[in-house]
């Protein structure tokens, strides 16, 4: 056997795989990975599979198809007033964590540190560390999951590089609110510093709140890579169907790193998904869509042992069990998959340290009848 050095010696199969296999082994209701178990939209399925018929088989410009670019500045402005050229600063990636990946690859040199908020999701740090860069992460406590920036200050220094943000985020369902934006512009204003803004959810804000998109704010949308998903925004995650928008100084450096890794994404869902975006009904229902089913799932565990954490945005629900049990969340998120058949992600995977806040994640983009059986079998324990 040739010898290997791992470059990721520490790093074992994600939290995500292991709860979804063991949900499948035991027979257990699914609510760890983030993804729906309902169809997406039939129209979409169709435009999809018409593109295919029409002959959209083989390579998109590498950039992606320029229908597709072009409803996505178009749809950018309208949601965030913010202009971006289709040719030159945005481009359509294999899913958001390939995105991510690439904007970190493109700037991210030896010893550049990155800070980043724990719990993360989880392809954050590593990809920092494969390019070399340093993770300096401000560990952040339930129940609002707040920023400190007067803590964040303290990290910031001459190799600072980047702060990647995600609102709303995975795992918390918190978000940014514009006093947060102020005292980050106020930060950074007179630093080099780029930020990596994960906002994949950007559609699933409840209570009339305002998604604060690094879109909005001329000064920070100069120094953003901004990720977003169609997967997570039309319930087709398997699809891998993301897209980056950076200013052209950035977008240039992205491009030359996403050539190499994908080339290009699958052509005809960009087809599909170009015409399907002329109808801004498409997204701007989304919110109403999934609050009714976050309510719906809060009250259902609002008799259970459980505690209900906030949740601003996303699809995702966590609670605390302190009144339970003192197991260790890992512990008790694979015991409560195969004694009680609902499956989990416990929080202590989001942070690099495995920090242990007896927080469990749930994900409620589900039907009914699934919601219900599920808080049918929490509401026993």
């Amino acid at each position: 056997m040739i010898p290997v050095i791992s470059k990721l010696p520490q790093t074992g199969t994600t939290i995500f795989t292991v709860m979804s296999a063991l949900a499948a082994e035991v027979g257990a209701i699914n609510l760890s990975q983030g993804f729906p178990d309902y169809d997406s939209s039939p129209e979409l399925i169709t435009l999809v599979s018409k593109a295919m018929q029409k002959g959209y088989n083989q390579y998109a410009p590498m950039p992606g198809l320029m229908a597709l670019r072009e409803q996505i500045a178009i749809k950018t402005e309208k949601l965030y007033g913010a202009v971006y050229n289709p040719d030159t600063e945005i481009t359509v990636t294999a899913g958001a964590t390939q995105a991510i990946f690439t904007a970190i690859s493109a700037v991210i040199h030896p010893n550049d540190e990155v800070i980043i908020f724990e719990p993360a999701y989880d392809c954050y740090a590593p990809a920092i560390k494969l390019m070399g860069g340093v993770v300096k992460s401000l560990e952040l406590d339930p129940p609002d999951y707040r920023i400190a920036w007067d803590m964040v200050k303290r990290l910031i220094n001459g190799k600072t590089k980047m702060i990647i943000l995600n609102s709303p985020h995975n795992p918390t369902a918190t978000i940014l609110s514009k006093e947060d934006i102020d005292e980050l512009s106020a930060l950074i204003k007179h630093q080099d510093i780029l930020i990596l803004s994960d906002e994949v959810y950007e559609h699933l804000i409840y209570d009339g709140e305002e998604h604060q998109s690094m879109a909005r704010y001329p000064e920070l949308q100069q120094r953003s890579f901004i990720v977003s998903s169609f997967g997570k925004t039309f319930h087709a995650t398997g699809w891998k169907m993301g897209y980056c928008l950076a200013p052209a100084y950035l977008m240039a450096e992205f491009r030359k790193i996403h050539q190499f890794l994908v080339f290009s994404v699958n052509t005809p869902m960009q087809v599909a998904i170009a015409e399907y975006l002329k109808d801004e009904n498409t997204y701007l229902s989304l919110p109403g869509f999934f609050q009714q089913k976050r309510d719906y799932f809060r009250e259902g565990l609002a008799g259970s042992r459980f505690k209900l954490l906030p949740c601003a945005g996303s699809y995702f629900q966590s609670v605390t069990y302190d009144a339970i049990t003192d197991e260790k969340d890992a512990d008790y998120a694979i015991r409560l998959t195969k004694e009680i058949g609902v499956a989990s992600i416990p929080v202590s995977a989001f942070y690099r340290k495995g920090n242990d806040k007896h927080v469990l994640r749930f994900c409620f983009a589900k039907r009914q009848e699934t919601i219900d059986k599920a808080v049918d079998r929490l509401l026993k324990v």
